[in-house]
């Protein structure tokens, strides 16, 4: 017999449980992952709602610095550009620095000639000296510069103070003055600007003189430069021939003589011919001396006549300069004092040729500084304005909005940086 029990005896009995079958679940491969990372990727991503935003006291604070800081400032500066700041004239004068060299024929013959051109040096001193105090303070002196931009005392920016020192007059002047230098071309352009149209043009037709005079006062200064050194040597060649020939006349009037040289021809001729008697004397004591006897006294006046004439010889040797002592209120020989002549003769002569040449030398200084001119040249003259330029009110209008606009943006940035940081 089965052992399993009769169910059907013992009344109803519960239905087993189905065996539930349990598959085993695929393992993930490569592709599938992927996939389920692309699902996820696909799918939205659920956030937090965002909250409203509202406007802050901070906010509020830099709207209002931005009115206080930009716009109120800007609009102060326009009310003043253009209701109380003056009209402002310009006048306009260029000029250069003009040298001439005006060569000599034969320099043009040689192609030498030096043309007519500008000098930079002298522009270059001539630029510094448009913007130097002197300047400033002898305008000032002349047309009376503070009275003139000073006019409109409503205008406080603008306007130059009454009672300024020369120091506030000179930084005012490089505001109102501006001077353009062209390095290359060695042109200046001026414009002078002030709150009348005459006022301008008078200071620049002043500025202009000034300018000119300067330039003249170089040219006179050049001159003077190239003819000293030449005058103080024929200043010193006229001492020296002066002196030399009054050495000379005083010689001559010390030894009574006007001419050495003549008096020793006169001196030699006079030896010349007492050595002609003395010959004559010694051949007739030789013939009176075979005819006459002894004690004759024609052989002894011979004698003395010959020995007279030896004497005579002798002292006239002693004044051509022989050895020997000279007669008595004779104290120079002719040797010692032709010497001397010459030597004086010699000096006159050598000063007399330095005398030549420092003469044709300063001659030549004087032509040549004649020759080499320097002028001031004028290529615009100055302008008279018929409406005012300046104040560019709209120019300066920009940059005093963009100024205040840029200072107030660095401010607010450097707010937030440091709540930022906070």
């Amino acid at each position: 017999m089965s052992s399993t029990p009769d169910m059907s005896k013992r009344g109803k009995v519960p239905a087993a449980p189905k065996p539930v079958s349990v598959l085993p679940l695929p393992k993930p491969t490569e592709a599938g992952g992927a996939a389920r990372g692309a699902a996820a990727v696909d799918q939205p991503v659920q956030r937090p709602p965002v909250k409203a935003s509202f406007a802050r006291l901070r906010h509020f604070l830099v709207a209002l610095s931005f009115v206080i800081c930009v716009i109120a400032p800007a609009a102060v500066s326009g009310f003043y550009l253009w209701t109380v700041a003056v009209d402002q004239y310009a006048s306009s004068v260029g000029f250069t620095v003009r040298r001439e060299d005006s060569s000599a024929p034969t320099d043009v013959l040689l192609g030498l000639t030096n043309f007519s051109g500008a000098s930079s040096t002298d522009t270059d001193i001539l630029f510094e000296y448009l913007q130097s105090q002197k300047l400033v303070n002898e305008m000032d002196i002349e047309i009376n510069l503070r009275e003139r931009w000073s006019r409109p005392a409503y205008d406080p920016i603008f306007a130059l103070a009454p009672e300024t020192s020369i120091e506030d007059l000179v930084n005012y002047w490089g505001h109102m003055v501006r001077v353009s230098y062209g390095t290359g071309a060695g042109l200046i352009e001026v414009e002078v600007r002030a709150f009348e149209a005459n006022d301008a043009t008078a200071i620049a037709e002043a500025l202009f003189a000034k300018s000119s005079e300067m330039i003249n006062d170089l040219s006179a200064i050049a001159r003077e430069d190239g003819i000293r050194y030449t005058n103080n040597e024929l200043t010193a060649a006229e001492h020296r021939l002066r002196n030399a020939r009054e050495s000379l006349t005083r010689f001559r009037n010390i030894n009574q003589i006007v001419d050495p040289e003549l008096d020793m021809r006169s001196q030699a001729g006079l030896l010349g011919k007492l050595q002609e008697q003395k010959a004559s004397s010694l051949i007739e004591l030789d013939l009176l001396s075979k005819t006459a006897g002894t004690g004759d006294p024609r052989v002894e006046q011979a004698e003395r006549r010959l020995e007279v004439i030896e004497q005579r010889i002798s002292q006239e040797r002693l004044k051509l300069g022989g050895s020997g002592q000279l007669p008595q209120g004779e104290n120079q020989s002719f040797a010692d004092i032709i010497s001397e002549y010459e030597r004086l003769v010699v000096d006159r002569e050598f000063a007399q040729e330095a005398y030549i040449s420092a003469r044709a030398a300063h001659d030549s200084a004087l032509s040549e500084a004649r020759r080499k001119s320097r002028y001031l040249a004028a290529y615009m003259e100055p302008t008279q304005a018929q409406s005012a330029v300046y104040p560019e009110r709209l120019t300066l209008q920009l940059v005093i909005s963009l100024f205040l606009f840029l200072v107030w943006g660095i401010g607010v940035l450097i707010f937030y940086s440091v709540k930022d940081r906070r």
